[in-house]
């Protein structure tokens, strides 16, 4: 990522940046610790580069191709590829990175999805889902059409957390039916006050794809959801009754 960080600010400030580099101007240690506000503002170009190439899953040596690359193109040096025929396998390397990017997230959800369906009480169902209760309620259970109002958290198998309503110390509300279908499925099987854990495989989460930076492609998923409330939404208003048309005053 600092490597990254630098050629951002090549991308950008090039040439001067170069001559200032040739010149025994700032390296990649320096640019890896910004302090002014552009700097600062140069470091997160290079974040947000970093993140929308992060579906090819560089290594260390693949990142410095992708250095000499961008260098190239913004100093004027003569490529050592040409764009117009290497461009456009560009989507065809990221297909196939991801591809298998997620077949190894998959064979490492396969243990999670096995293990949780030994616990007590687990249940596992024809779309993958495995639930397990951990605290029965004792209000109604939602429906699809339903809101509902949920504490949760949200991690991958390997116990990294990626997202939790409790950190934000502020309940979630939404309705099923704009969630993912793990999601969908696991709440109606839960009663209001109940606490349940979900295993979900990525075919019901986020599929190949992934939800990037937290998510990646190919993931399992596990969440712990405390189902707080039904949420009723409200009544359509009543329409006004008419008013009698206006009378002309007699004469």
């Amino acid at each position: 990522m600092k490597r990254l960080a630098w050629v951002c600010v090549l991308a950008l400030c090039a040439p001067a940046c170069v001559q200032q580099k040739q010149s025994g101007g700032k390296d990649a240690a320096a640019a890896a610790n910004p302090q002014t506000e552009d700097q600062k503002t140069l470091y997160a170009l290079g974040l947000s580069l970093g993140r929308s190439i992060s579906t090819f899953n560089l290594s260390a040596d693949e990142l410095a191709y992708v250095e000499a690359g961008m260098e190239a193109q913004v100093t004027g040096k003569t490529p050592a590829v040409k764009l117009e025929e290497y461009g456009p396998k560009l989507q065809t390397l990221a297909r196939a990175r991801t591809e298998a990017r997620a077949a190894k997230e998959k064979e490492k959800g396969k243990a999670a999805l096995e293990a949780a369906a030994k616990e007590p009480n687990a249940q596992k169902f024809p779309s993958g889902l495995v639930y397990v209760p951990i605290k029965e309620g004792t209000g109604p259970s939602p429906t699809q059409a339903d809101t509902v109002k949920v504490n949760y958290r949200g991690t991958l198998v390997s116990g990294e957390e990626f997202d939790s309503s409790y950190k934000r110390n502020q309940p979630a509300t939404f309705p099923l039916r704009g969630v993912i279908p793990c999601w969908t499925e696991g709440l109606q099987k839960m009663k209001v006050g109940g606490k349940a854990k979900l295993v979900c495989p990525s075919s019901i989460a986020y599929g190949d794809r992934g939800a990037p930076p937290n998510i990646p492609g190919g993931a399992t998923l596990i969440f712990e959801v405390e189902l707080l409330d039904i949420l009723t939404p409200p009544a359509p208003a009543t329409p006004a009754a008419p008013q009698p048309a206006a009378q002309s005053p007699k004469k």
